[in-house]
């Protein structure tokens, strides 16, 4: 099974002025795809050739000597994911049950919306801010480099790229502005919403 680079589920320009083309050009096309090239190179000719990505994460998340497997695949997922939960025109509160959940874990939206940039910001060098729900129970985590939610028992619902390539071309240090805008027009609430329905 080859893997390959999904396509943008929006035009490249789409989430301007938030994330520029640019951004995505280098992000979508240079980084993400350089994730799915080293992939199908490192599992040629292995056991894990005709696995799906996420049985190629849970098999090798565990086993040092497949570190660099397991950081490809996860980044390859890790990034396809990112980009569903964005859209243009997104941002602002989830409705339904998801606004009713966050609501009654975190007190409030704003809350709720404090604790995941505190997240963000906090993630010392490359990583993820997660929102999750684990065992019916919603929380914000955040992992280092390609970890992700679904090798520590927990199901991602949204998530924020917090590496410098995420953002650097558009916001430069400025991580902090990032996220906010990532919060405030951008993220995919009804994607999220739709995966805590199938969970």
């Amino acid at each position: 099974m080859m893997h390959t680079l999904p396509n943008l589920p929006y035009d490249i320009a789409a989430l301007e002025p938030h994330i520029s083309a640019n951004t995505l050009t280098f992000h979508h096309g240079k980084h993400h795809q350089a994730y799915v090239t080293n992939l199908n190179n490192l599992i040629q000719n292995t056991d894990l050739a005709d696995k799906s990505l996420e049985e190629i994460i849970h098999a090798t998340a565990k086993d040092p000597e497949k570190v660099s497997i397991f950081n490809n695949a996860a980044q390859v997922w890790n990034h396809t994911f990112f980009w569903n939960c964005m859209k243009p025109q997104g941002g602002g509160q989830p409705t339904g049950d998801l606004k009713v959940m966050i609501e009654k874990t975190f007190g409030s939206y704003e809350t709720f919306a404090a604790e995941f940039k505190q997240a963000a910001v906090t993630q010392f060098g490359s990583g993820w801010a997660w929102l999750v729900v684990e065992k019916g129970i919603l929380r914000i985590m955040k992992t280092p480099n390609a970890d992700l939610p679904m090798v520590h028992g927990a199901t991602a619902l949204m998530t924020c790229d917090v590496w410098e390539h995420a953002y650097y071309l558009d916001y430069q240090n400025r991580r902090p502005d990032y996220v906010d805008t990532f919060l405030t027009h951008l993220v995919n609430w009804d994607f999220a919403a739709t995966l805590l329905n199938a969970s």
